[in-house]
């Protein structure tokens, strides 16, 4: 078997950028296969999936990606750091993989793996620096960001690493490889356009962001993405079932979170320092969701780190399923293959005939007895209960258990 290429995605939805990304990182690796470890119908940034985890496996088989795993949704609607943990201790479970690629604004793997060393190891002067720029009232983040440029002498080179939510990411799937030992090769493609936040377009590609923009704007994104992905989110809004944004679930999380005792909301992730009163203040006075965002937010506490601890209400995520999800091997969800695919899974079952691979959802909980697992399971069906409560046609619930694997010749 050739050399196998891991990318972890959201594809959200897969646009010409992806293909960009795909195409350089078989090029530079020489791959075979590709194995794409995709978020499901909620994603890193506290939001709904644009498209289902069906129709984006779809989108993604027909561009060449030859098999399709979830990520499970505890690590999907994770912090950068366990997000990417989850993705790579997949990836290493799979036994079989020989590349990491992923988009990085700075396209080159040095200075992120430099910056990797420092925070995996987080030598003793780093650390002070750290604390310095925590008591001094900043978010996590930002005194991340303004401790390494420190450490690194305010480097060029260095200075805006962590400053542009690729690169953040990237540092992350290398402090994974790094504090797991693994021997998957980590290489990075430079984003040809990385203005995420805009709809601009260059070349023919613009960010994923953009393009949802571009949609809830209801301009033609033909120009942007592949023609399979076009006709599948046309297909999508003639039903009615593209899910453009958390704010249509907003009646369902306020009542979720005036229903939920303090306590409970004390026990959401990212939830600290008594937050949880303002949650349940805000949750009490508000009847739309962005009342609800800017009565909660502050300089401590970002709108996307809100927007997660709202979709954590959303989900009955708690902190005990994320200290669990960061002991956990995650079970391996297929979602779809082609035939290059199919030997992949053969190849993963030989090599290691101990890893959950997961083709059916109802099989799994008769078969593996792991509670840990089956709670993370459960996560994931729920995910698409709530996902499809918005569908315009055909909203029904457990799809987990009745939709097929994709399988394309």
């Amino acid at each position: 078997m050739g050399g196998v290429l891991g990318i972890v995605s959201e594809y959200n939805p897969f646009h010409n950028g992806h293909i960009l990304h795909l195409k350089k990182s078989l090029e530079l690796t020489k791959a075979d296969f590709t194995i794409a470890i995709m978020s499901g119908n909620f994603v890193q940034r506290g939001e709904p999936s644009l498209i289902d985890k069906w129709s984006k496996t779809e989108m993604a088989l027909r561009q060449g990606v030859d098999l399709v795993i979830e990520l499970p949704t505890v690590y999907a609607t994770s912090s950068a750091e366990n997000f990417a943990a989850g993705a790579v201790k997949i990836l290493n479970s799979l036994g079989i993989i020989d590349y990491l690629s992923f988009g990085s604004e700075i396209g080159q793997i040095k200075a992120l793996d430099d910056v990797a060393s420092v925070l995996a190891k987080e030598p003793k002067e780093f650390s002070a620096m750290l604390k310095a720029q925590l008591k001094s009232g900043l978010p996590y983040p930002k005194a991340r960001e303004i401790a390494t440029q420190m450490y690194f002498g305010n480097s060029k080179v260095y200075m805006d690493v962590l400053q542009n939510p690729n690169n953040i990411l990237g540092v992350e799937y290398l402090k994974a490889l790094k504090r797991s030992n693994s021997s998957i090769i980590p290489v990075t493609v430079k984003r040809e356009y990385s203005e995420y936040k805009t709809a601009k377009v260059k070349n023919g590609i613009t960010s994923a962001t953009g393009i949802r923009q571009m949609l809830q704007e209801g301009k033609n994104i033909h120009q942007v993405v592949p023609f399979e992905t076009y006709e599948i989110i046309e297909k999508l809004q003639k039903k009615g079932n593209l899910i453009t944004s958390l704010k249509q679930f907003e009646n369902e999380i306020i009542y979720a979170l005036r229903k939920m005792p303090l306590m409970d909301i004390a026990r959401l992730p990212d939830v600290s320092e008594g937050l949880e009163n303002k949650i349940k203040q805000a949750a009490n006075t508000c009847t739309n969701l962005d009342a609800l965002i800017n009565k909660i937010k502050s300089k401590r506490f970002t709108e996307s780190r809100i927007h997660r601890i709202l979709l954590y209400a959303l989900l009955g995520i708690t902190k005990r399923d994320m200290q669990v999800s960061q002991k956990v091997t995650p079970y391996i969800r297929v979602l779809g293959f082609n035939s290059h695919g199919k030997r992949i899974i053969s190849a993963i079952a030989q090599h290691n005939p101990k890893t959950k691979i997961v083709v059916s959802v109802k099989r799994f909980f008769e078969t593996n007895k792991d509670m840990n697992l089956q709670d993370m399971m459960m996560k994931d069906i729920l995910a698409t209960n709530i996902y499809t409560l918005k569908y315009q046609t055909n909203p029904v619930a457990n799809l987990d258990y009745t939709h097929k694997i994709l399988e394309m010749k």
